[in-house]
């Protein structure tokens, strides 16, 4: 072979009939995701692009496409819709994006649980699972477009985490088939605590191809916005909702004024100042929720049935997690975001506290969910009026010295965001077994750094 040519265009040469997307403008979009939301993201990655994309659409294609890339040690960046926040789709060390949207079947559905191609869109998936009753546990705001491969290795909770709690909680995710990163891949079946040994970590230890998911009783949903003068009443109704047994819900969110002000679709039904909640409650439960708001002064703003919401395609679920922060971008370029966690039994109070300290600078964003082991709180996706990393980092200093914890959103290394530090040994261990040659996503790992380019052959 000629010494010129490059291993990417050993590639191509390769794997002719695969769709690869060379050109530059497209590799670029697709070598970035949301993590423009993030203004120091936005300056360390603004340079970083894969040198090529390859969209398979079968397990055979993808197996070459491996093979291939490990036989000339080519970097591999996994990505599903790029909705993620962190910078996990954008290659630190160029090579191949690896996009898996075209590897999107659905595979079968059974009572409590479905199976499907990692590729495939989240609302595509619920569609196929709704027509026996059942629905996601644990459902973004960005369903329409995000991947369920891309919920795994990159998501954290969404809509109908308040029932089930985050997606890593024991139960939601049954099981995976992944590939190994070598000359000759392997595809492993891994079951419960071993799967999850795959989540949340960027596509950095492994290459998931199918995920069995299990699935929550599907209910009429009656969405509706609840208005208030008061930011303590608003929140403490958001509080009584989220506990109240009886009461069936998909989603809580909490919007302190200004936020109400940033969502201007919902501006008809917001007037200026106002702190919302925003609710999904089965329809049979519509009076309880009522009784709750007039007891805490909240008035209905607007009131959608479920047959309403599917004829306007239109859902409040895309206002909510980090759809909030993308409408809120939208008004106001300057603003940026946090993510937090707050103790259970203790989420009401630090709120208040963390308002009275704050406020104005940091804009209070909630979302009720239950965390692992069972119990109720919330996590913030405040808001924040950007004006320097100092300031930002002294921010996050704050609500640490508050016992509130940060999940770090302006950060591309994976233990330094949601980890929180060093990862466990079994973690570690299945990155070796899974990516022997640390050809996924190189540079996202502190023990996985970057590496030279390839040599020409």
């Amino acid at each position: 072979m000629n010494a010129s040519i490059s291993a990417i265009e050993q590639l191509l040469l390769e794997l002719p009939d695969l769709d690869w997307i060379t050109d530059e403008s497209r590799v670029t979009r697709l070598s970035q995701d949301f993590s423009w939301f993030s203004p120091v993201l936005t300056r360390q990655l603004k340079d970083k692009r894969a040198d090529v994309v390859v969209r398979p659409r079968t397990e055979e294609e993808i197996r070459a496409v491996v093979g291939a890339c490990a036989r000339r040690n080519v970097p591999i960046t996994i990505r599903g819709s790029g909705t993620g926040n962190y910078g996990q789709t954008t290659p630190l060390a160029g090579g191949v994006v690896l996009d898996m949207t075209g590897y999107n079947a659905f595979l079968w559905v059974k009572p409590g649980v479905a199976r499907a191609q990692a590729g495939i869109r989240l609302g595509e998936l619920e569609k196929q699972t709704k027509p026996s009753g059942q629905e996601m546990r644990c459902l973004p705001s960005t369903y329409r477009s995000a991947t369920l491969g891309g919920l795994f290795g990159g998501g954290f909770g969404g809509v109908g985490s308040i029932n089930y709690g985050p997606l890593g909680a024991p139960g939601n995710v049954l099981g995976i088939r992944a590939m190994t990163i070598e000359a000759d891949p392997q595809m492993i079946e891994l079951r419960g605590p071993e799967a999850m040994r795959m989540h949340h970590l960027w596509g950095t230890n492994g290459l998931v191809l199918e995920l069995e998911v299990a699935l929550a009783p599907a209910h009429p949903w009656l969405e509706t916005l609840v208005t208030f003068d008061k930011f303590e009443d608003a929140l403490h109704f958001a509080d009584k909702l989220a506990n109240a047994p009886g009461i069936v819900k998909r989603e809580i969110a909490f919007f302190g004024a200004p936020i109400a002000d940033h969502l201007a679709q919902l501006a008809a039904h917001l007037r200026k100042g106002c702190h919302t909640v925003l609710s999904l409650v089965a329809e049979s439960c519509e009076p309880a929720m009522l009784q709750l708001a007039e007891a805490h002064g909240g008035t209905v703003s607007y009131r959608k049935t479920a047959a309403e919401v599917q004829k306007s395609n239109r859902t409040l679920m895309e206002f909510t997690w980090n759809h909030t922060t993308l409408h809120a971008l939208k008004v106001d370029p300057t603003l940026t975001y946090l993510q937090s966690g707050f103790v259970p039994g203790r989420h009401v109070e630090q709120i208040i506290e963390m308002e009275q300290l704050l406020g104005g600078e940091v804009m209070m964003h909630i979302e009720f969910l239950r965390n692992v082991a069972g119990l109720m709180t919330c996590s913030g996706l405040q808001l924040v009026r950007f004006s320097t990393e100092e300031r930002l980092a002294e921010i996050i200093d704050i609500h640490l010295a508050h016992g509130v914890h940060i999940n770090n959103p302006h950060v591309n290394i994976v233990e330094d965001g949601k980890a929180g530090g060093a990862l466990p040994p079994e973690v570690i261990e299945m990155k070796k077994r899974f990516d022997p040659m640390g050809l996924l996503n190189p540079g996202k790992l502190r023990d996985w750094p970057v590496k030279g380019a390839p040599a020409a052959a």
